[in-house]
């Protein structure tokens, strides 16, 4: 193997292992919000809390700066808050980048969505624009 054909070998698997593993790619954004959601795992005893968090998409899936809580209503005292939105910031981070089409990700630079991720998890309210 020339040293060409092994540095494309190279490039190649390189490029893959920077795209989530199997990922789809993601065509309108109650696709987004689904694929959100399915990361979303509520911390325990959390009750009937939710906490809706405000951000913006590059177009390659990753965030641009990081997602702010804008509502939280969670019982209890100040650090059970914090565990929440933590958890709710820590499923939003580990599920990106997402896969966007190109249609998709031409319309996501510079607008802001908003998500709610709640306890019990099945109570979940879509992506917002």
């Amino acid at each position: 193997m020339t040293k060409a054909m092994r540095f494309s070998v190279i490039a190649a698997a390189l490029l893959l292992a920077s795209s989530p593993v199997g990922a789809a790619q993601l065509n309108s954004m109650d696709e987004v919000g689904a694929a959100l959601q399915a990361c979303w795992t509520p911390p325990a005893d959390s009750g009937n809390a939710s906490v809706t968090l405000s951000f913006s998409f590059k177009r390659d899936g990753t965030l641009i700066g990081p997602p702010k809580p804008t509502a939280i209503k969670v019982g209890g005292d100040d650090k059970a808050r914090q565990v929440f939105v933590d958890a709710a910031t820590a499923a939003l981070r580990n599920c990106l980048p997402l896969s966007f089409s190109p249609t998709l990700a031409q319309g996501m630079p510079g607008k802001v969505f908003t998500l709610q991720f709640n306890s019990p998890k099945d109570n979940a309210k879509p992506i917002q624009k």
